[in-house]
C-alpha cells in the first residue's frame, strides 16, 4: 500500500496496556479481547466504575508505548484525556478495539472489529491526528450540544444517511415528546486561509462539532481529521416541515440551507443565553454555559486501518463552506 506521507509511521510498540470496560456495548466482547490481548502482549487494566478508564490511562502512559481502549466511544474519549492528563501524548500512541454499540470512531478510522483491530496494532499505520479540546477536557470524534446522549445513540445509520442531521431532530423529538430551543450565540474563529470570522445567534435545537465525525447525509461521514478544523453544524429552530425541506435540500445538493448553518473553523465558543447547556463529548457529559472549542492539531498518535483517509472527500475538503 502507498504511504500517505510523512506523517505515516508503521512501526512497533513495546510496552502496552489495554484499558478494558466490561460493560460496553452487547458485554460479550470481554473473553475475545482478553484471548486477543494476551496474544499480542497487552497487560489489562479493566474498569469497574465510572472515571476508571481516564484514571487507569493516566497511569498507565508515562511507562507505556501504546494504550488501547476496549470499549466504545466514551471509554475511548476517557482514555485519551487519560493519555493527555499524564501529559504523555507525544510519547503513548493510543489504538481503538471497537466493542462499544456505535462504535462510529472506529469505523472512520479504518477498524472493522475487535480481531482486525489487533490486527491493525502489528501491522497498521500509525497517524498524528487533530484533538478537539472543550474547556479543559479533550475529545476525538465530536462535541453536540443540545441533543439528548439517548437521542445521539438511538440515531440509526440508516436515518443519518437519509436525513442527514435531522435524524437527531426526529431522535430527540421521539425520546422528550417536545424540545425546547436554545438561546445560543456561536462564534466561530477565523479559517487557515484568511476567512473572517463569523457569529450567529439565535435559537437553537442542536450544535453539532465534528473533529472526526460528520453531521449530515450529504457526504461521507467522517470529517478530515488532520486539517486543524472543526466542521460545525447549526441546527435552528424551525416548524419540522421546513427541516425536512431543508434536509433535502442539505441531502440532495450539500447545500447550506435556511435553517441548517454550517461553519468550518479551527475555533469556537457557544454562549447560552439562558440556562446551562449539556454537551456530549464523545458521548461523556459536559453542562456548562459557555463552552470554548479549539481544535490541536497532530496532537495524538493513533492507530489507523488501510481505510482510513485523512482528507475522504479527496479534494482538500473545499466542499466544506467556510462562509
Amino acid at each position: 500500500m502507498e504511504s500517505d506521507g510523512p506523517n505515516e509511521e508503521r512501526t512497533a510498540d513495546g510496552n502496552r496496556v489495554l484499558v478494558l470496560n466490561p460493560v460496553s456495548g452487547s458485554q460479550d466482547h470481554v473473553d475475545d479481547v482478553v484471548e486477543l490481548a494476551g496474544e499480542h502482549g497487552f497487560e489489562i487494566r479493566r474498569t469497574e466504575d465510572a472515571g476508571d478508564a481516564m484514571r487507569l490511562a493516566r497511569q498507565a502512559a508515562p511507562e507505556a508505548d501504546l494504550v488501547a481502549a476496549a470499549g466504545g466511544d466514551g471509554t475511548l474519549n476517557e482514555v485519551v484525556n487519560g493519555v493527555a492528563a499524564a501529559d504523555a501524548l507525544e510519547t503513548t500512541t493510543v489504538a481503538v478495539v471497537p466493542a462499544g454499540t456505535g462504535n462510529n470512531f472506529a469505523t472512520n478510522i479504518g477498524i472493522e472489529g475487535i480481531e482486525h483491530a489487533f490486527a491493525v496494532v502489528e501491522e497498521g499505520r500509525r497517524r498524528e491526528i487533530d484533538l478537539g479540546l472543550a474547556n479543559d477536557r479533550v475529545f476525538v470524534n465530536s462535541c453536540v450540544g443540545g441533543v439528548t446522549a439517548e437521542a445521539s445513540s438511538e440515531t440509526s445509520s440508516a436515518s443519518k444517511e437519509e436525513l442527514g442531521v435531522l435524524a437527531y431532530v426526529k431522535e430527540t423529538v421521539d425520546a422528550l415528546g417536545e424540545f425546547d430551543a436554545l438561546p445560543l450565540r456561536v462564534e466561530t474563529a477565523a479559517g487557515p486561509n484568511g476567512e473572517r470570522a463569523r457569529a450567529w445567534e439565535g435559537q437553537a435545537l442542536f450544535v453539532l462539532v465534528g473533529n472526526c465525525r460528520r453531521f449530515t447525509g450529504a457526504r461521507t461521514a467522517q470529517a478530515a481529521v488532520e486539517d486543524g478544523l472543526f466542521e460545525v453544524t447549526i441546527v435552528e429552530d424551525a416548524p419540522t416541515r421546513n427541516l425536512l425541506s431543508d434536509a433535502a435540500l442539505e441531502g440532495l445538493f450539500g447545500r447550506e440551507s435556511d435553517h441548517i448553518v454550517r461553519r468550518r473553523a479551527p475555533s469556537l465558543a457557544i454562549e447560552s443565553r439562558r440556562d446551562s447547556v449539556e454537551y456530549s463529548l464523545d458521548g461523556e457529559m459536559l453542562e456548562t454555559e459557555t463552552i470554548e472549542l479549539e481544535t490541536k492539531p497532530s496532537a495524538l498518535r493513533l492507530v489507523v486501518g488501510d481505510a482510513y483517509r485523512p482528507d475522504p472527500d479527496g479534494d482538500g475538503g473545499d466542499v466544506w463552506p467556510f462562509a
